[in-house]
């Protein structure tokens, strides 16, 4: 297990450093890349323990205890701002580290004050002193790795939400590399949840260092967040001008947009799709379209909801099944791919997806039968 834990502590401070030294860093690589010296340290405090070495230098008792209080902000802040455009963190983001500064300001007698001979005694447990704290401790912790995955989550929905309003295509700004991460995490935080749980409230005595199993787990976390963070931009970087987090399209009672209004743009919306069929471009987005009708994004995204029942996504992913299904009567020599990149589309998967949400077949089942 020790080859394990050094393995775990050297990654985390080699991504820490790739991400310092990233090119165009972003403020989430910034994020990611002080998360990983949090790890890395907490980890390395972890395996000076599993040596003893705490035994012999007790002064190493309890420096990292309140370091569990910063996975749950520093996921939250990594998601949030992998979502939005600012370059650095507002004065508000740093209330969530309040719970750590509070456990060491309340540590602040034991760390300075207390001799290494009682710092001996309260690892030892000869010495209570701290069980109201820890046990305090452990419920905000709980608190945290259940409230703070569920709030990323809560962003993740809100930006799947604008995409399909805004863009016709997700390609380079899908969700799947933060849903990972966030489940990943989410994975450490309940087994570490029941692991505690199962010791300091049920009572249960493990046959072997228990600490193993979540701290194991981390290195593994390590591993995906090395996978995921190193390689991955900021998601808006090649989308200047929107932010999932603060705009939002939902509302359209006070938007001005009369009926008889709507339902003559939602004619020339028809017209223009089929006379000039904007689809086609691979990249199109609410702005270019409603650019074309000469109203404003938000009318349109209206317009499409009430009057279509869909979003803008679906909306455009629509006319592209449909050329796609005239271009494969008209062209049956050419591939599934040329067929839909002639269509609008502008990847394989994303087209697959998109045809079977849409039809209930694949490409070649449809194809098979026509």
């Amino acid at each position: 297990m020790n080859a394990v834990y050094i393995i775990g502590i050297f990654l985390a401070f080699f991504i820490s450093t790739l991400l310092f030294t990233k090119k165009d860093k972003s403020l989430p690589d910034k994020i990611l890349a002080v998360w990983m010296c949090i790890i890395a340290i907490h980890l390395l405090n972890f395996y000076l323990y599993t040596l003893n070495y705490w035994i012999k230098f007790p002064h190493l008792v309890g420096l990292t205890s309140p370091f569990p209080f910063f996975h749950g902000p520093m996921l939250y802040l990594y998601v949030l701002y992998s979502l939005k455009k600012e370059k650095q963190l507002r004065k508000v983001d740093f209330l969530h580290f309040l719970p750590i500064v509070l456990s060491y300001l309340y540590m602040f007698k034991f760390i300075f004050f207390y001799t290494a001979e009682q710092k001996r005694l309260v690892d030892a447990g000869e010495l209570d002193v701290f069980s109201t704290f820890i046990n305090l401790s452990l419920i905000g912790m709980a608190i945290s790795i259940i409230v703070y995955p569920i709030l990323s989550f809560k962003l993740l929905s809100k930006y799947k939400k604008m995409i399909t309003s805004n863009f016709s295509y997700d390609e380079r700004i899908n969700l799947s590399w933060i849903k990972n991460i966030i489940l990943s995490l989410c994975s450490l935080f309940l087994v570490t949840l029941i692991v505690l749980t199962l010791q300091f409230i049920v009572g249960f005595e493990f046959s072997f260092k228990a600490d193993n199993i979540f701290y194991g787990l981390a290195v593994f976390l390590i591993v995906i967040f090395g996978f995921y963070g190193v390689r991955q931009q900021n998601i808006f970087i090649s989308t200047p001008g929107t932010d999932p987090i603060t705009e939002s399209k939902s509302g359209y009672e006070k938007s001005g947009l009369k009926t008889n209004e709507a339902n003559n743009y939602h004619k020339q919306l028809l017209d223009i799709m089929v006379a000039e069929k904007p689809y086609l471009d691979s990249k199109l987005t609410l702005g270019k379209l409603a650019s074309m009708l000469t109203i404003s994004s938000n009318h349109l995204s209206q317009i499409i909801n009430q009057c279509e029942k869909v979003n803008f996504y679906d909306f455009v992913n629509r006319y592209r099944i449909e050329e796609f299904k005239s271009q494969a009567g008209k062209n049956p020599h050419f591939n599934i791919l040329a067929l839909a990149l002639e269509s609008g589309f502008n990847s394989k998967s994303s087209f697959n997806n998109i045809f079977k949400k849409q039809t209930g077949q694949t490409p070649t089942q449809y194809l098979s039968t026509h």
